[in-house]
């Protein structure tokens, strides 16, 4: 029986380069909530709405009583619908091309899942009083999304079969090794910032609770982390130079070093600048660079071609059958 999406299909197919820029879309959108999200914590605005999925008990939008913070949250709240607009026309896009990509399409089904899940979980960081823990698991969450938003962006450029790899197994682990490393720098960041000097309201509320670990302490396991994660991009640098791996992924290996070389000056500007606010936005906006660069090498070795069309059956006749 035909659905809302195949009848629409039957009416609009868009283009393979419009199923790319909504993928493209979606993949800026998915950032730009990352940025704004910290926007929220870095100015004080954590709490601007005292509930959820109300801004207050009585009332669904901030009230003139709650000023400049009840602003700020409410509206990292409304460009949720927006991110879910843009996941909807990738969404959309993919189910309605033809041929249809399922990949595709479940690719972007993933994105709206992880959009409403990482909602709720605001929610909950709202009514828990801004829980460090929750907070941290909120950034992951998104950090998640930016992950399923690029893939479906980059197997947009490709084809549907089968990955192929262009290096030897070994070098392709060793790029997700360095993914790995990058996810633990990223997740590092989170416990920094949720024992640090930005609990996301004005710094008289002594409510807010902090994660109880010595902050100088994090902060130096999150450098010590970044070391290596230099380290093993320099790394991956003199591999991929060595076994000639193919030039995009080099490429891309240069640019994720560049990022890492420019997070960590701003890193340690901002510690020993008593990490102001702009610096601070700057970096995690700087981490989400980090992380779309390390994802991007591996999916670099591989190549995916369009699938071979199935050749048809010859027709049976009488005699053929017979035989």
């Amino acid at each position: 029986m035909p659905n809302p999406f195949s009848l629409l299909a039957d009416r609009w197919q868009p283009s393979a380069a419009m199923v790319r820029r909504a993928a493209f879309a979606a993949l800026v959108m998915s950032v730009v909530i990352v940025v704004t999200g910290g926007a929220v914590r870095l100015t004080a605005s954590g709490l601007g709405c005292t509930t959820w999925p109300r801004c207050t008990s009585e009332s669904l939008t901030p009230t003139p009583e709650m000023g400049f913070h009840g602003v700020v949250e409410f509206t990292n709240r409304m460009l949720t619908y927006v991110l879910s607009a843009a996941v909807g026309w990738a969404i959309l896009a993919a189910r309605c091309h033809r041929p249809w990509r399922r990949g595709l399409t479940r690719l972007g089904w993933a994105q709206f899942w992880l959009v409403m899940s990482n909602a709720v979980l605001g929610g909950i960081t709202v009514l828990t009083g801004l829980n460090p823990y929750t907070v941290a698991l909120h950034l992951i969450a998104a950090m998640a999304l930016v992950w399923v938003a690029l893939l479906m962006w980059e197997r947009a450029k490709e084809g549907d079969g089968p990955p192929k790899l262009a290096v030897a197994r070994p070098i392709h682990q060793l790029s997700y090794v360095l993914v790995t490393v990058i996810g633990l720098l990223v997740a590092a960041g989170t416990l920094v910032t949720g024992a640090g000097h930005h609990p996301g309201t004005p710094q008289d509320n002594k409510i807010v609770p902090r994660i109880p670990i010595d902050y100088d302490r994090l902060a130096q396991a999150h450098a010590d982390l970044a070391f290596v994660s230099v380290g093993l991009a320099v790394a991956v640098i003199f591999v991929f130079a060595a076994v000639k791996a193919p030039q995009p992924a080099r490429a891309r290996a240069k640019e994720l070093l560049a990022v890492l070389l420019l997070q960590g000056v701003l890193g340690f500007v901002q510690y020993f600048t008593d990490v102001p606010e702009l610096l601070v936005g700057l970096h995690m906006f700087g981490a989400t660079l980090t992380w779309i660069a390390a994802l991007r090498i591996p999916l670099a070795l591989r190549t995916r071609e369009d699938e071979a069309p199935t050749a048809p059956q010859p027709a049976r006749t009488p005699q053929t059958a017979a035989a």
